[in-house]
């Protein structure tokens, strides 16, 4: 019974949390609506999350985001270039190029 509402929740909301009993009777559903952008499925055992099922491309781009966020260096390159964008310390493409030829 459970099932059949959980199918209806798949198509009508961005994220979903299902209780892994009732997962398991949809897996293959919730592996299609998962592998969406933006569409996680949390799963939960006795009312607790405990996995988040997300597309495998967003996991792609959560380890990248976690990579650069560790890099102090490239940190710190951004953080000067978001200083110097709010300075309006900018230059156009064609003083870019003349700047490295």
């Amino acid at each position: 019974m459970y099932a059949k509402m959980y199918i209806y929740n798949l198509s009508l909301y961005m994220h979903t949390t299902i209780p892994a009993t009732d997962a398991r009777k949809i897996f293959f559903q919730i592996i299609k609506k998962s592998s969406k952008l933006g569409s996680p499925v949390t799963i939960t055992v006795d009312g607790e999350p405990k996995v988040v099922m997300i597309s495998a491309e967003e996991f792609e781009g959560w380890k990248e985001t976690l990579e650069i966020l560790a890099d102090k260096k490239l940190m710190k390159g951004i953080e000067e270039g978001l200083r110097d964008l709010q300075a309006k310390k900018t230059y156009t493409h064609e003083e870019v190029k003349n700047m490295f030829l």
